[in-house]
């Protein structure tokens, strides 16, 4: 019976070696859950719409610049976004403690805006107005 008895402690040790060793495995195959970031939002589209009014551009040429620029912060916030592995919130959704990006996001679609071969902007031109 002590055979027995050894062979199941063998079995039983096997299996508590391969559980331990799966989920190890696991837990460093699977991506780690995104963090929360925090951008001042509101002032960077404020900042964006007092230039666009001191630009004095005309109606067309400033919704094509606003479309351009639109396009830019949608990808700016899904670059830094990944780049960081992080959600990122308004900074008034945050109460305390997660990181301002705001400076990069800014620094990202300054560069966006200022590519030579900037891509077509996925908002659509708004069609003409009806009198």
């Amino acid at each position: 019976m002590s055979g027995l008895r050894l062979l199941i402690c063998a079995g039983l040790i096997s299996l508590g070696v391969a559980a331990v060793a799966g989920a190890g495995m696991a837990r460093y195959a699977l991506d780690s859950a995104p963090g929360i970031a925090s951008v001042r939002l509101t002032e960077i589209v404020a900042e964006h719409m007092a230039g666009a009014a001191r630009d004095g551009a005309g109606a067309e040429e400033a919704a094509a610049a606003t479309r351009a620029w639109a396009g830019a912060l949608e990808d700016a916030l899904a670059a830094v976004a990944e780049r960081h592995n992080a959600v990122l919130l308004p900074i008034e959704a945050v109460a305390f403690g997660a990181p301002d990006l705001t400076e990069e996001l800014r620094a990202e679609i300054a560069q966006r805006l200022n590519a030579p071969e900037a891509p077509e902007s996925r908002i659509p031109a708004q069609a003409e107005a009806r009198p």
